[in-house]
This record gives structure tokens, sequence and C-alpha cells, in this order.
């Protein structure tokens, strides 16, 4: 009788101990669309007061995977791209002369980040908040084409002009994911402070997400 109690309470203490090996995913990946509010730091570029300072809205993607060490703590890798295309027009003096000048820009900011994530990712839970402190590296790229002139050229107008700058970047917290089923998470929402400090200037960028986490 002591032997098949015994046995008994080995098999049960083995249940409880796979239950709690499996009450919560171990990882995650998710994937989505991406808004950033931008500081472009340019006077005019159809920029909006959002009450944060002017910013412009880019779009794109962001990705990121996460594994969870515990129930509640998880290592995170995010990868997100942004876009936006801008056309300038302006007069330009020089001496007696003034044209106006037109040109396109095609603006990309991209975010290699990582960090640590906390959420409760018990596997029966419905409603999870999360948040997230990430750093890693931003980069900004700029193209300029498409320049016209409209009278006697003054500056060099077929020139296409390209810059880019790489520079310590960071993203700051969190959103709200919601259960679907036992394998799909519907992001409500993730809203993130992503500050980028590049050579010159610390740009005070914000981004909003919505999309779908798979487990």
């Amino acid at each position: 009788m002591n032997k098949l109690f015994f046995v008994f309470s080995l098999i049960a203490l083995s249940s409880v101990f796979a239950l709690g090996q499996n009450d919560h995913k171990k990882g995650e990946f998710f994937v989505g669309y991406s808004n950033g509010q931008i500081d472009a730091g340019i006077e005019g570029f159809t920029s909006v007061d959002t009450g944060i300072g002017n910013r412009t809205s880019f779009h794109g993607f962001n990705t990121s995977a996460v594994y969870n060490f515990n129930r509640y703590v998880g290592v995170k890798g995010d990868f997100s791209g942004v876009y936006n295309s801008t056309r300038f027009s302006f007069p330009v003096t020089t001496g007696a002369t003034t044209q106006t000048v037109t040109f396109d820009t095609d603006n990309s900011l991209y975010n290699v980040l990582g960090g640590i994530q906390v959420k409760d990712n018990a596997v029966d839970k419905k409603f999870k908040p999360f948040a997230h402190a990430l750093a890693g590296i931003g980069h900004a790229k700029v193209k300029v084409g498409g320049v016209n002139c409209t009278t006697t050229t003054v500056i060099n107008c077929g020139q296409i002009l390209s810059e880019s700058e790489t520079g310590l970047a960071a993203a700051f917290g969190g959103g709200l994911d919601i259960r679907l089923n036992d394998r799909f998470d519907l992001r409500a929402f993730q809203v993130d402070y992503n500050p980028i400090k590049f050579d010159e200037s610390t740009t005070h960028n914000f981004r909003f997400g919505i999309g779908i986490v798979i487990k």
C-alpha cells in the first residue's frame, strides 16, 4: 500500500511539474504595420502638430521575436522600417534671377534593437499588456531626385543626392495583446518612444503599431 501511494505521489508530482513547464509559451513572433511619427528636423516637411511637437508620418513594418525565460520575462529582438516620400517647392534667388525649384525626397528609417520584454505569457490569459526596453542602432537615409527649375539654371537641377546616417537608438514602450486562439494573438496597439542619437543631434521619434503575434 505504501509503495502504491508512493507511485501515485510521483505521478501527481510529475504532472504538476509538467503543467508548470507548459503554463506559458516559450517564444513568439510579431509582424505588423508601423506608423512612425518622425522628428524630421526640417520646417515645412509636411509636418503636423501632434501635441508632442512637429512630426512627419512615415509608414512601414515592424517585426520582433521573443524568447521567454519564464512566464513573465523574455529577451526580445526588434526590427522596423518606415518610409516617406515628400515633394518640396521653393524660390531660389541668385542676383537678379529668381527661379522656382522643386524636388522629391524618398526617406527611410530603420531600427535594429534588442532588449527585455515583460508580459504575462500564460497560455490561457485573454488580455496581455506588455512593456519593453530596447536599445540598438537606427539608420536614416534621404534620397533627393526629380529636381526641376523653372528658369535659367543657377544650381545643378539634374543632380541626384543621397545621404545616410547611423546612430544609437532605443525604444521604450509597450502595448496590449489579445488572445485569439492557441496559436495567434492580436496586437491591438503598440506605442514606443524612439530616440535616435546621430552625430549632430538627437531625434525624438514615436512609433505606433498593430499586427499579429504568432506563438
